[in-house]
């Protein structure tokens, strides 16, 4: 993965600077988690970028930083918003105590993930979960079907029906609060949107 971002880093950044603002669902679902967690204590943004999103949950008040696997996306995000920590690292074993986090923002970071290896990843999730902590995960939807690959154009990533990566979450000790769908937005993949609501008991 990281081999895949360094080379595209600063036009990934220009790609995404605003992609999302015409997204009132979007913005509407980083809200809702944000109200979940907030007061609560450390938000991790995992896959974090540029760290375009990590800036966004700080201005709804969230004590949050990034992580990412590519060293040139977190120089970005250092650079972009130096009062923010950023952090290289990986979602399938992170630097962090267990039980420290009273949230995780998962946004389109587990998309490159061979399936094989998610429910690893929801496991780390929930090992660095306090209980009580909320997970909102955003993905693109398979409408229905089963986990599809597809080529993402910096590297190969999947499809997720959203009732399977939910088994995977209860599997990991996580429970389904919510979900949501919306279509594609013009300029994006032709693929529904998915965002998965996740909770720590």
């Amino acid at each position: 993965m990281t081999a895949a971002y360094d080379p595209v880093a600063v036009q990934y950044a220009e790609f995404v600077r605003d992609i999302w603002d015409d997204h009132p669902l979007d913005r509407a679902a980083w809200t809702a988690f944000a109200d979940s967690v907030r007061g609560r204590g450390p938000v991790a943004d995992l896959g974090c970028g540029p760290g375009h999103l990590t800036a966004h949950l700080r201005s709804l008040g969230l004590d949050v930083f990034g992580v990412d696997v590519s060293p040139a996306m977190i120089e970005l995000a250092r650079a972009a918003e130096p009062s923010l920590r950023f952090e290289v690292g990986s979602m399938a074993a992170l630097d962090l105590p267990g039980a420290s986090l009273a949230g995780i923002l998962s946004w389109y970071s587990v998309i490159h993930t061979p399936p094989a290896e998610v429910p690893g990843i929801l496991a780390e999730f929930t090992r660095t979960l306090a209980p009580g902590g909320h997970v909102l995960l955003g993905c693109f939807e398979s409408d229905g079907g089963p986990v599809t690959e597809f080529d993402h154009k910096v590297t190969t990533a999947y499809r997720w029906p959203l009732d399977e990566l939910a088994g995977l979450a209860a599997a990991a000790g996580l429970v389904e609060v919510g979900r949501l769908y919306r279509a594609h937005g013009e300029g994006e993949r032709p693929f529904r949107q998915g965002r998965l609501f996740l909770r720590k008991p």
